[in-house]
């Protein structure tokens, strides 16, 4: 099972990969780790296939890039070896119970470079998990917002894709979530009191979520507790089983 964490910067999925890792080890399951992040300077986890043994981004500005531009220059040196990590990736996969991959901490580097998405759609059925933190969802139309950007991640990928909410460790009310998270309607009916353009966007655009939206559920996550790693594990073993049918 090939497992992809994706997600903004400090949602959290370079801990995440490592401590679900080592919770599938505790469990009696092979699991192999891999880094696709050419920018991050220490891991959690011992990658069994690493980016970095290629290319830095850290190397690349030497040679006078900023951040951004070292990282995308970094994928744009990697795209021609990318056949090779595929066929790496699914050999990792064919020796181990699960595969996680960990993306880079600048989604959008991952999502938009042809080298990311190459990979995704060359890799045989690997389940996509969408990070994103409590401290992004301040008003209802963040929750249409994440919700759809989760859309987006599956059309560009070619994926399937989780959404899931980390560090509930640092949540108060996760009810509170849960309600804009679990239930479109009632998103929507708060959403219908808003008066703002923001407002009435996402009443429009949720208003199609049941037609547009894969029949996802919506997982909870602490890597600091592993409350929710038990359902994700469960998620990944449904997604094998059914296809993708993961309600």
């Amino acid at each position: 099972m090939i497992l992809a964490f994706v997600g903004t910067a400090g949602s959290g999925k370079t801990t995440l990969t490592g401590e679900f890792g080592r919770y599938l080890k505790e469990n009696g399951h092979n699991v192999a780790y891999v880094n696709l992040d050419t920018g991050v300077m220490r891991l959690p986890y011992k990658p069994d296939l690493d980016v970095r043994d290629e290319v830095t981004a850290w190397e690349i500005m030497e040679e006078g890039y900023g951040p951004n531009g070292a990282i995308v220059e970094s994928y744009d040196r990697l795209l021609p070896k990318v056949g090779s990590y595929i066929d790496r990736i699914i050999r990792l996969d064919t020796e181990n119970d699960y595969v996680l991959l960990d993306t880079p901490g600048q989604m959008e580097t991952f999502l938009f470079h042809e080298f990311g998405v190459r990979l995704m759609e060359s890799l045989p059925e690997p389940l996509t998990v969408y990070l994103f933190s409590p401290d992004i969802l301040r008003k209802p139309h963040d929750f249409c917002f994440v919700r759809f950007f989760g859309l987006m991640i599956d059309l560009r990928l070619g994926t399937t894709t989780v959404p899931v909410l980390s560090k509930i460790d640092i949540v108060e009310n996760i009810d509170e979530y849960r309600k804009y998270l679990d239930d479109v309607e009632y998103l929507k009916a708060r959403l219908k009191l808003d008066p703002s353009m923001q407002g009435l966007l996402a009443y429009k655009m949720c208003s199609t979520l049941p037609e547009l939206a894969p029949p996802t559920r919506v997982v909870y996550i602490s890597a600091k507790t592993r409350e929710g790693f038990d359902e994700l594990e469960t998620l990944a073993y449904e997604h094998y089983c059914t296809c993708g049918d993961l309600t």
